[in-house]
């Protein structure tokens, strides 16, 4: 069993930055991992170890944002595509080297 935790918190004041940071580190605490920016995952060995996460996840929500949470069974889990890409970057041709004759 995996449980994924989806999160947009605002972080436009200091207080909201810092409940930002306060629920990211309570769910890397209890074994969560970055799966992409403000998605978080982690193996539950059964669905009962899975609802224990659950509420420690509830017992640190922010006051302000939006906090989802979804179960996937390990066979739903293994069908993911993930692709990562990246932007090409433009190379600067070579410079000629000038050879200097004494």
């Amino acid at each position: 069993m995996w449980l994924f935790v989806f999160f947009d918190l605002p972080t436009d004041t200091k207080k909201e930055r810092k409940a930002y940071a306060k629920f990211r580190k309570g769910l890397i605490e209890d074994g969560f991992n970055q799966f992409q920016y403000s998605i978080y995952v982690r193996h539950c060995p059964s669905i009962e170890n899975a609802g224990v996460h659950q509420k420690r996840v509830r017992s640190i929500l922010p006051e302000y944002g939006s906090v989802c949470m979804m179960c996937l069974t390990d066979r739903q889990f293994e069908a993911i595509e993930v692709f990562h890409a990246e932007k090409a970057k433009t190379v600067a041709p070579p410079r000629a080297i000038q050879l200097e004759l004494f």
